[in-house]
């Protein structure tokens, strides 16, 4: 939008204000205590660089003989580390404004007094933003807060206020101006990060609660979190002055056109709900989704963890776990059946090859000795006898291969050591008399 007349005439007000400013304090540098006091400033920051340069080795070997303090202990020095040349400056230069002030008029001691003011906020700022986990919002509080400090210090806020509210779009009754929209953003990020804070302490209570179960636990945690930063967002719009009704109209066209450009994610988000709801499935079941088969890592609004035996983690979409079907191992109880097939030669006995499986089987490590094996006949084969095996366990992320495995290794043993043989086929070709290969044999 193009700003009016009146909006131009105003900037062209605070821009020629500013460069008013800006000749005088250029003057004012011209002036031999304003020369001396940034000599001094140079000389101090200059005397800061040599003395870091000597302490930090020093202070890195005391460090590293502190290896048994905690850890926020140590990331505290860590920081104090970095920022050694900063800390010695800014005791430097306040040493030198006392002193000024104590020998000679304030006057000739105030543009280091800025100096000293600067270098102290930006010291507490570095120190004050390191507790942002998010390196992007870091640097983005930082480097707002260093300008709004500096404006302030050098006396500047109510032109610059002036002139970030100057530029300013109106639709209807709402005039949103810049000065609004970085208002906004301020809180926001204040507010969002409380919200945070209560957000991660409520989960922390909520997941100690055994009284909980799972599934509801991490649905507590979503319905949580979407209402501490919905909160947040608009009560950040509301403390501005920022008109919500206004907001109607655009946020149910934006509402529509994300409901038909966004349908797949609109799924998962539902789906997400309705597996919480139902309690279908919840973090740490084992199950199988085609040919995916793991543990259930997390839950997530827009999909599932879902961790394998060999270590990959597949992200499944909500939507097809509600659509499809999907096999819950441990849904309501942990015990599963597994079902192995082997055959022996007809020539051994078939009862005592029973009792010799289930026996092999019941020494296994693993196998459920409260549900004891079965083994049954379940054919005739070609060349053997054809058995079923099966037998329970209650740890299926423990693996399935691996069990089944040592239950063939089980039987291999046993069969060995009581004479039952493990028939394999058999092609017996006979070359008839007259055809035309015998007749070349013949030859």
């Amino acid at each position: 939008m193009i700003p009016d007349n009146d909006t131009v005439a105003q900037l062209q007000s605070i821009a020629l204000d500013l460069l008013a400013r800006a000749e005088l304090f250029m003057a004012g540098l011209l002036r031999p205590w304003n020369a001396y006091q940034i000599v001094i400033a140079l000389a101090l920051f200059a005397l800061a660089h040599i003395l870091a340069w000597g302490l930090r080795p020093r202070f890195h070997d005391w460090m590293r003989s502190r290896e048994g303090w905690p850890k926020w202990r140590m990331r505290i020095l860590v920081l104090l580390h970095r920022r050694v040349r900063m800390i010695l400056f800014v005791v430097l230069a306040w040493i030198a404004v006392w002193i000024l002030r104590e020998v000679t008029w304030p006057s000739r001691s105030y543009l280091l007094g800025v100096i000293a003011e600067l270098a102290t906020a930006w010291l507490v700022i570095a120190f004050a933003t390191r507790l942002i986990g998010n390196p992007l919002l870091q640097s983005v509080v930082r480097y707002g807060a260093w300008a709004w400090v500096t404006v302030s210090i050098l006396n500047l806020g109510e032109e610059a206020r002036s002139a970030l509210d100057s530029v300013a779009i109106s639709a209807g009754e709402m005039r949103l101006s810049l000065w609004i929209v970085l208002q906004a953003a301020v809180m926001l990020i204040v507010l969002i990060a409380a919200a945070r804070f209560l957000a991660i302490s409520s989960a922390a209570r909520i997941r100690r609660n055994d009284e909980i179960s799972p599934s509801m636990q991490v649905l507590a945690v979503k319905v949580l979190q979407v209402l501490f930063y919905g909160s947040a967002f608009f009560l950040a719009l509301k403390l501005v002055g920022v008109d919500l009704t206004g907001l109607a109209v655009l946020s149910g066209a934006i509402g529509v056109g994300l409901g038909f450009g966004l349908q797949k994610v609109v799924s998962n988000l539902v789906s997400g709900i309705i597996i919480l709801l139902d309690k279908s499935i919840k973090p740490g079941d084992v199950i199988s989704l085609g040919e995916t088969f793991g543990w259930i890592n997390s839950l997530g609004a827009r999909y599932v963890s879902i961790t394998t035996r060999d270590g990959k983690e597949y992200l499944i979409p909500n939507e097809d776990l509600i659509t499809g079907q999907v096999v819950n191992w441990s849904h309501s109880n942990d015990f599963v059946r597994l079902d192995i097939f082997f055959g022996t030669a007809y020539g051994d006995d078939p009862h005592l090859v029973r009792r010799i499986a289930v026996e092999a089987a019941s020494k296994t490590t693993r196998v459920l000795s409260e549900r004891p094996p079965v083994c049954h006949i379940v054919g005739f084969g070609d060349s053997s006898v054809d058995y079923i095996l099966r037998f329970w366990i209650r740890d299926p992320t423990g693996g399935l291969t691996n069990i089944r495995g040592n239950v063939y290794l089980a039987l291999w043993d046993a069969f060995q050591e009581n004479g039952i043989s493990i028939p394999f086929p058999q092609r017996e070709v006979r070359v008839l008399e007259g055809s035309q290969l015998g007749t070349k044999a013949l030859d």
